[in-house]
């Protein structure tokens, strides 16, 4: 279900709504942070596993990604000191307030997608019908 509609908007509604998607967006920016999370929610990784799994990420862009998520309590950093040492990262229980959110993108991104495909389709016929006139 979508927020208020119009019909229930009132200016301060209005600036509370953007303020919390504003900070919303502000923890979860850039390409990389629900990836990671997802990424992670199999369990603890070590760091090149991360960035085997993610792809095209750039070491520093993912010790940024991380940081960040570190900050913002997504996930643990655990280090244990063995010989050589190792470094794992897991989600805490925290970023589970997040499933809700990435299966809705999940949903939207299929749908969209399968939008997109659809009416590709359809112009390409529109087009080839057009010029076989």
């Amino acid at each position: 279900m979508m927020g208020p509609r119009r019909q229930d908007h009132n200016k301060e509604s209005c600036a509370a709504s953007l303020n919390a998607v504003k900070d919303a967006l502000y923890v979860l920016n850039g390409k990389w942070k629900l990836p990671l999370i997802i990424a992670l929610q199999d369990g603890p990784k070590r760091f090149n596993e991360i960035q085997k799994s993610l792809g095209e990420i750039t070491p520093k862009i993912l010790s940024k990604e991380l940081k960040d998520l570190e900050l913002n309590e997504f996930l643990v950093r655990k280090v244990f000191s063995t010989a050589p040492v190792i470094v794992t990262y897991e989600l805490t229980p925290y970023s589970e307030s997040l499933d809700r959110v990435i299966n809705e993108l999940k949903d939207w991104g299929l749908k969209h997608r399968e939008r997109l495909v659809k009416n590709r389709k359809t112009e390409s016929t529109v087009a080839e019908l057009t010029a076989s006139l």
